[in-house]
């Protein structure tokens, strides 16, 4: 079901790390399932984040015509988390249509985020300036791990990483730490870019893609153009590899990133809204 939603949608049906969570049974996470003599029609996942759960909801493409699917399905989901303690859940919606808003709003959730999906060309006119160096499980975890919630401290998803949360990235199929750039100043970790290769992205005719997976300036070394510099870093290692297309996802608020961005050749494609509610125990 995932995988014909994903066919019919162009993009995964779930995030990186819900996947994540759903291939690992991961402790926490929280999924139901609709199905129709046996067979799933519909899915919704809460994961755990930094400030409570993220959520999304995935309706088989052959059944997305019941209205109310959607809405028993993420009713089931918040009863699920209430009786895990409730908390906090942001809803993604990755085609954030009237309906599906709707529903949202019906549950007392309202919009809380946007996430602007961007893609640029590769290779792009500009280069690195800066040197980098791959990132070292052996000796770099803790370091970056460091950095990482400090730059995210009020992120929901990307904030609040364990040495767990890392090492499941690390080993999954995908990662490459020559693709994990990291620069270095007065001897400590300043900033980093983690790429990330799609074999065969939807957007792109199932051509493969690289990712600007996650980056980030440790708040010390802000207002030095590190970010511009590590994202052309991770953007020269994926043309490198003979990559031609490039995407990334960075929040619609965040102004000054989606301009550094759009200057460095990216244009925004699609954006996803969180809807936000909170769920009593």
């Amino acid at each position: 079901m995932l995988r014909a939603a994903s066919d019919v949608d162009g993009r995964p049906a779930l995030s990186d790390h819900l996947v994540l969570d759903l291939e690992s049974a991961a402790p926490g996470a929280i999924g139901v399932v609709a199905d129709d003599g046996g067979r799933p029609i519909a899915y919704a996942q809460a994961s755990p984040a930094n400030d409570g759960y993220t959520a999304e909801l995935v309706i088989d493409p052959a059944h997305r015509t019941d209205p109310a699917l959607a809405d028993e399905v993420l009713g089931a989901l918040l009863g699920q988390i209430a009786r895990a303690g409730g908390g906090t859940i942001d809803w993604w919606l990755h085609r954030p249509t009237d309906q599906l808003v709707a529903i949202a709003e019906a549950h007392q959730m309202h919009r809380q985020r946007a996430l602007h999906r961007m893609t640029a060309s590769l290779p792009v006119e500009r280069h690195a300036e800066i040197g980098t160096r791959p990132f070292d499980p052996a000796r770099d975890e803790e370091a970056w791990l460091e950095v990482n919630n400090r730059a995210f401290a009020d992120h929901g998803e990307q904030g609040g990483w364990t040495i767990d949360v890392l090492r499941r990235r690390e080993a999954e199929d995908w990662f490459d730490p020559d693709g994990f750039r990291l620069h270095e100043r007065d001897g400590r970790l300043a900033a980093f870019c983690w790429t990330k290769v799609h074999p065969a992205d939807p957007e792109f005719g199932d051509e493969p893609a690289g990712e600007i997976y996650v980056i980030a300036v440790d708040p010390d070394f802000h207002g030095l153009g590190l970010g511009s510099q590590l994202t052309l870093a991770g953007l020269d290692h994926l043309a490198a590899r003979g990559l031609v297309h490039a995407l990334l996802y960075v929040d619609a608020a965040n102004a000054a990133a989606v301009t550094m961005y759009e200057r460095l050749g990216f244009g925004v494609v699609s954006t996803s809204v969180a809807m936000r509610g909170e769920v009593r125990p």
